[in-house]
């Protein structure tokens, strides 16, 4: 055999094994288990209790409003291929829902996380009777969901380690709880005759049912950002917010507060304007790229915004 052959044997052999570790290694990813989150709230939580044991995939990308997101054509393919399809339920993702219930009866197993945290529903406005989907402003039981997705996904999703994904849960429960005991204390200084919310649309009744505000109103009076206020609604508040002498209202850092600010001048009394991170992560470095740093930042704004004004 000349050299020529036996080089070009070797080199045809080594084109084999290149192609053999290729396809070995485009099947292991192929096998990788695989959770699709409609939410990246949700999203945060979800890879906190898995880990490295499964692909997890957020369609809801950071700064979108969970009210009025969609969903590409692939997106909705990776929802019916999923192990697991994990959502918030409770009406929140209205355009992505018909998505689930497609995932759901092709045969993917779905957790509708808000509905198993002994949800609330609205007390006021046009979605008074309605279930809140809003959970997460409450950490406690934020931590009941992410005991709810470890269990689902030790349960459905296989090939994953169900000892480490139960070990990330309590790990990252134990986080949450230090949360909740955080925010109970900075709220301890504002006081009862501010703990008075008004808020862009409805979206803090779990965190003022836990740590004692009241909701005076809101600008949009929805549990939704796709509802408009009225110049009555308007009127309404602006007259609440008088009564009430509230000192600030807190709209959405990532929507317009072109509303809240209609309101100010119309309540005819000095109010700040606050922002907070109310229905989405941020991208990294904008202030809440992570839940735990959404709700440490809302703490703190809320009692500045009540205490300082």
């Amino acid at each position: 055999m000349t050299a020529t052959r036996r080089a070009g044997n070797v080199s045809l052999l080594l084109l084999l094994c290149l192609l053999a570790t290729v396809t070995g290694c485009t099947a292991q990813q192929q096998q990788r288990p695989s959770v699709v989150v409609t939410t990246n709230i949700l999203g945060d939580l979800t890879r906190n209790v898995v880990g490295d044991e499964a692909e997890v995939t957020v369609l809801m990308q950071p700064g979108a409003d969970p009210h009025s997101f969609g969903v590409s054509a692939p997106q909705a393919a990776a929802m019916e291929q999923a192990d697991l399809v994990v959502h918030n339920g409770l009406g929140l993702e209205e355009n992505v829902l018909r998505h689930v219930e497609a995932a759901r009866e092709s045969g993917v197993p779905t957790l509708a996380v808000g509905e198993s945290v002994d949800p609330m529903t609205y007390t006021g406005g046009e979605t008074a009777g309605r279930p809140d989907p809003h959970f997460w402003t409450d950490p406690v039981r934020v931590r009941k969901a992410v005991r709810l997705i470890g269990e689902r996904v030790a349960r459905h999703v296989e090939g994953v380690d169900a000892a480490a994904v139960k070990e990330n849960a309590e790990r990252y429960g134990a986080e949450l709880a230090g949360l909740h005991t955080s925010m109970r204390d900075a709220f301890a200084s504002v006081p009862a005759d501010r703990r008075r919310l008004v808020t862009n649309h409805h979206v803090f009744g779990y965190l003022a049912d836990r740590y004692g505000f009241r909701v005076v109103g809101a600008v949009i009076p929805s549990g939704t950002t796709l509802a408009s206020p009225s110049a009555s609604d308007l009127d309404s508040l602006a007259g609440a917010v008088r009564k009430a002498g509230v000192p600030a209202i807190f709209a959405d850092s990532s929507q317009p507060d072109r509303l809240a600010q209609v309101l100010k001048r119309e309540s005819g009394i000095d109010v700040e304007v606050v922002p907070l991170f109310s229905e989405s992560l941020t991208p990294k470095g904008q202030g809440a790229a992570t839940y735990l740093q959404m709700m440490r930042a809302n703490a703190e704004a809320i009692t500045e915004g009540l205490t300082s004004h």
